[in-house]
Parts: structure tokens; sequence; C-alpha cells
């Protein structure tokens, strides 16, 4: 089991598909490292940042709300983003990852779901932190309570898709699949709700179910942790949708897409 430490994190943009805002804060990075090729074999600590949710996610009516299909995904592949110019004359920053997904099943689709469930996804996720211009030995990096969405593990996904949009200032970002928040991304290994990795870390869903069983706000992986797939479609089918946080969202939508 690698070993984990938390990082301070402040607003900012980062292409996550479910949660938005993260910055490195000043930190010294642990010892040990991860080749950012997946060569190494070492087990590094893994760095937890804290991000805010792109929609409520926590929930089933949460997913039924906001979600256009909850997906059954496999990571299949992998890779690196170099870090900017910037960084490497600082010799400190971040290389990102692409994570290539394949939609193994569509688990639930929402009535009027504007486009189909997609077959692939092109994941956009937390890679690794390096200093000391050290690009061997950085260590990596994952949201807190968060997979980290590593090559070989499934997960469930509660995503939407999202209009090209274009602000105020001509900021422009591309249509795009999103996920909705920390609580729509569950492991899934062993076709089992909360089995799998987690955090960049490999958890059971007997030892999870057991640690949040006190938690004040039981979410979806909570109250489902050790079911099967058939245990959440019904959930989501019992489900009552907020019609009036979709409407709002809509007419949010509306106004910022790009025409």
């Amino acid at each position: 089991m690698r070993n984990r430490i938390r990082i301070a994190a402040a607003a900012g943009i980062i292409a996550a598909a479910s949660v938005t805002g993260i910055v490195i804060a000043s930190i010294a990075a642990p010892a040990g490292g991860s080749d950012p090729q997946g060569v190494a074999e070492a087990q590094p600590e893994v760095m937890l940042g804290d991000g805010s949710d792109h929609l409520p996610s926590l929930t089933a009516a949460d997913w039924v709300t906001y979600a256009d299909h909850v997906v059954v995904v496999e990571a299949v592949e992998e890779q690196a983003i170099a870090p900017t110019a910037e960084e490497l004359e600082r010799g400190e920053g971040v290389i990102g990852r692409i994570i290539s997904l394949t939609v193994e099943d569509v688990l639930w689709s929402r009535e009027g779901a504007t486009q189909a469930a997609p077959a692939t996804w092109e994941y956009s996720g937390l890679g690794w932190y390096f200093v000391d211009g050290d690009l061997d030995n950085a260590v990596e990096m994952a949201f807190l309570e968060l997979p980290r969405i590593e090559v070989g593990h499934q997960y469930v996904m509660a995503i939407r898709w999202e209009k090209a949009v274009c602000d105020e200032d001509g900021e422009y970002t591309r249509a795009q699949w999103r996920g909705l928040g920390e609580g729509s991304e569950i492991p899934y290994d062993g076709g089992t709700l909360g089995n799998g990795e987690s955090e960049g870390t490999m958890q059971s869903a007997a030892a999870f179910a057991a640690e949040a069983e006190d938690e004040v706000d039981q979410g979806v992986e909570e109250v489902l942790a050790g079911d099967t797939a058939d245990a959440l479609v019904s959930a989501l089918n019992s489900a009552v949708p907020d019609t009036a946080a979709q409407a709002e969202l809509t007419t949010m939508d509306a106004e910022t897409s790009c025409v």
C-alpha cells in the first residue's frame, strides 16, 4: 500500500473530468519517486489535493439530476503531459496525464440526454509533482476521496456532456464529457462497488464500508459499497431528480454556450 500525504490547494483550474480548482502550494516533496512513464516499480507517497466539485454528486438523486449517463469504464492507457517551460526553468511543477478510458457498459441514461454515451473517453487527470528539476522522481498526485484513475482498473462514473463555453473574458472551453464531482467516480474492480483504486492506493469494499459507516453524509459509494451494479441501477431508477435544478442548469448552459 502506498503512503499518502495531503497537500494544500488553492483556487485554480485543471482539466480534470469532475473536479475544478487545484494549485500546488509551496511544499517540500517527500522522498521516493515514480517514473512518469510507469517504468519504476517503487511505490511513492501519493500527494492528495483538495478540489471543488463540478456539480452536486453525493447521492443517487444528484446523479439522476445532473448526469446524462452512468457508465462502467476501464482505464486502458495513459500519456504524460510535459510540464511547461516555466515549470522546467523553475525546477518545480506538474506532469499531467491523459487517460484513455473504454466504456464497458452503460448502466443508466437520462431520458432526453442530447448525446449518447461515448465508447471511449480521453480523461484529463492528475499526474505527478516534481521539485528540484527531478522529473525521474516525480511524486504521484491524486484528489482527496477520488480515484486517481489508473490503468488496469475499472470504475463507475456519472458523466454529462457539456457544450463548448465562451465566457465574458473570451476564454474558450471545448465541448467535452465531464464527471460531476467527488461522489461520482467509484472504484469497481471485480464488479464490486467501492473495490479497487482510490486516491492512488488500493481499497477493499469491505474496509471502505466499515470506515465510512459513521460518516454523516452517506453518498452512493458509502451506501452501496460491496454491492454490484444492479443495486446501483435500482437506486438510480428509484431516485427522484430535482427538476428545478435541472432547469436552472439548462438556462446557465444556454447563456454560456458558444453560438
